[in-house]
Protein backbone atom coordinates (compact mmCIF):
# COMPACT_ATOMS: atom_id res chain seq x y z
CA UNK A 1 0.00 0.00 0.00
CA UNK A 2 1.29 3.64 -0.74
CA UNK A 3 -0.38 6.71 0.94
CA UNK A 4 0.69 10.46 0.33
CA UNK A 5 0.42 12.45 3.28
CA UNK A 6 0.22 16.60 3.32
CA UNK A 7 -0.54 19.14 5.93
CA UNK A 8 0.77 22.74 6.88
CA UNK A 9 2.42 23.83 9.88
CA UNK A 10 -0.89 23.22 12.66
CA UNK A 11 -0.36 19.21 11.55
CA UNK A 12 3.01 18.61 11.64
CA UNK A 13 3.05 17.21 15.02
CA UNK A 14 0.05 14.92 13.85
CA UNK A 15 1.98 14.13 10.32
CA UNK A 16 5.15 12.81 12.30
CA UNK A 17 2.95 10.51 14.22
CA UNK A 18 0.94 9.10 11.18
CA UNK A 19 4.11 8.77 9.53
CA UNK A 20 5.33 6.64 12.76
CA UNK A 21 2.06 4.78 12.30
CA UNK A 22 1.73 4.25 8.78
CA UNK A 23 5.70 2.94 9.19
CA UNK A 24 4.96 0.02 11.90
CA UNK A 25 2.61 -1.45 9.50
CA UNK A 26 4.82 -1.31 6.34
CA UNK A 27 3.20 1.24 3.98
CA UNK A 28 5.24 3.26 2.13
CA UNK A 29 4.53 6.95 2.05
CA UNK A 30 5.23 10.01 0.42
CA UNK A 31 5.52 13.76 2.69
CA UNK A 32 4.86 16.66 0.99
CA UNK A 33 3.75 18.27 4.40
CA UNK A 34 5.80 20.73 6.33
CA UNK A 35 7.89 19.54 8.79
CA UNK A 36 7.89 22.53 10.81
CA UNK A 37 5.81 25.23 12.28
CA UNK A 38 6.40 28.45 10.69
CA UNK A 39 3.38 29.39 8.95
CA UNK A 40 2.86 28.04 5.37
CA UNK A 41 -0.17 27.88 2.85
CA UNK A 42 -1.91 24.56 2.98
CA UNK A 43 -2.62 24.24 -0.88
CA UNK A 44 1.19 23.81 -1.54
CA UNK A 45 1.04 20.57 0.38
CA UNK A 46 -2.09 19.16 -0.04
CA UNK A 47 -2.06 19.49 -4.18
CA UNK A 48 0.34 16.93 -4.73
CA UNK A 49 -1.24 14.93 -2.60
CA UNK A 50 -4.64 15.28 -4.45
CA UNK A 51 -2.36 14.71 -7.78
CA UNK A 52 -1.23 11.73 -6.41
CA UNK A 53 -4.43 9.73 -5.50
CA UNK A 54 -6.09 11.62 -8.96
CA UNK A 55 -3.33 9.82 -10.89
CA UNK A 56 -3.23 6.17 -9.57
CA UNK A 57 0.92 6.59 -7.82
CA UNK A 58 -0.22 6.26 -4.24
CA UNK A 59 -3.89 4.28 -2.92
CA UNK A 60 -5.03 6.86 -0.48
CA UNK A 61 -4.15 10.21 0.92
CA UNK A 62 -3.72 11.89 4.39
CA UNK A 63 -4.38 15.44 4.74
CA UNK A 64 -3.21 17.52 8.29
CA UNK A 65 -4.70 21.38 9.05
CA UNK A 66 -5.47 23.54 11.72
CA UNK A 67 -9.51 22.94 10.55
CA UNK A 68 -9.12 20.23 8.15
CA UNK A 69 -11.53 22.24 5.97
CA UNK A 70 -9.02 24.18 3.96
CA UNK A 71 -7.13 21.12 3.00
CA UNK A 72 -10.69 19.04 2.21
CA UNK A 73 -11.59 21.94 -0.18
CA UNK A 74 -8.47 22.26 -2.20
CA UNK A 75 -8.12 18.31 -2.30
CA UNK A 76 -11.90 18.07 -3.70
CA UNK A 77 -10.86 19.87 -6.36
CA UNK A 78 -8.97 17.35 -8.14
CA UNK A 79 -10.89 14.57 -10.18
CA UNK A 80 -11.19 11.52 -8.87
CA UNK A 81 -10.28 12.97 -5.20
CA UNK A 82 -12.98 12.07 -2.56
CA UNK A 83 -11.21 13.60 0.43
CA UNK A 84 -13.13 13.51 3.25
CA UNK A 85 -13.52 15.99 6.65
CA UNK A 86 -13.60 13.51 9.45
CA UNK A 87 -13.47 14.60 13.32
CA UNK A 88 -14.48 10.52 14.53
CA UNK A 89 -13.97 7.22 13.97
CA UNK A 90 -17.54 6.26 13.45
CA UNK A 91 -17.38 9.67 10.54
CA UNK A 92 -14.29 8.21 8.84
CA UNK A 93 -16.17 4.52 8.61
CA UNK A 94 -18.91 5.95 6.93
CA UNK A 95 -17.03 8.04 4.56
CA UNK A 96 -15.08 4.89 3.54
CA UNK A 97 -17.81 2.38 3.24
CA UNK A 98 -20.55 4.68 1.78
CA UNK A 99 -18.63 7.53 0.22
CA UNK A 100 -15.49 5.54 -0.93
CA UNK A 101 -13.29 8.47 0.34
CA UNK A 102 -9.84 8.31 -0.70
CA UNK A 103 -8.20 10.93 0.93
CA UNK A 104 -8.99 11.28 4.99
CA UNK A 105 -8.72 15.12 6.06
CA UNK A 106 -7.68 15.48 10.03
CA UNK A 107 -8.52 19.04 11.90
CA UNK A 108 -5.49 18.79 13.81
CA UNK A 109 -6.98 21.64 16.20
CA UNK A 110 -10.17 19.95 17.12
CA UNK A 111 -8.57 15.81 17.43
CA UNK A 112 -6.49 14.42 20.22
CA UNK A 113 -3.02 12.80 18.54
CA UNK A 114 -4.75 9.36 20.18
CA UNK A 115 -8.18 9.79 18.24
CA UNK A 116 -5.95 10.89 14.85
CA UNK A 117 -4.00 7.65 14.77
CA UNK A 118 -7.53 5.58 15.57
CA UNK A 119 -9.33 7.46 12.53
CA UNK A 120 -6.15 6.57 10.32
CA UNK A 121 -6.40 2.90 11.43
CA UNK A 122 -10.00 3.16 10.65
CA UNK A 123 -9.51 4.73 7.58
CA UNK A 124 -7.73 1.87 6.17
CA UNK A 125 -9.41 -0.70 7.47
CA UNK A 126 -12.80 -0.08 6.23
CA UNK A 127 -13.82 -1.01 2.71
CA UNK A 128 -16.21 0.34 0.59
CA UNK A 129 -19.26 -1.44 0.78
CA UNK A 130 -20.09 -0.91 -3.37
CA UNK A 131 -23.53 -1.67 -3.85
CA UNK A 132 -25.85 1.35 -3.93
CA UNK A 133 -23.58 3.56 -2.89
CA UNK A 134 -21.80 3.26 -5.91
CA UNK A 135 -23.87 5.10 -8.25
CA UNK A 136 -23.74 7.26 -6.02
CA UNK A 137 -20.38 7.76 -6.36
CA UNK A 138 -20.41 7.81 -10.15
CA UNK A 139 -22.65 10.90 -9.72
CA UNK A 140 -20.35 12.80 -7.87
CA UNK A 141 -18.09 13.74 -10.88
CA UNK A 142 -18.90 17.65 -12.29
CA UNK A 143 -16.82 16.21 -15.70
Amino acid sequence: MKIAIGNDHAGTEYKLAVIGLLKSKDIAITNYGTDGSDSVDYPDFVHPVAKDVEDSKVDFGIIICGSGNGASMTANKHQKVRAALCWTTEIVELARAHNDANILSLPARFISLPQALEMVTTFLNTSFEGGRHERRIEKISCV
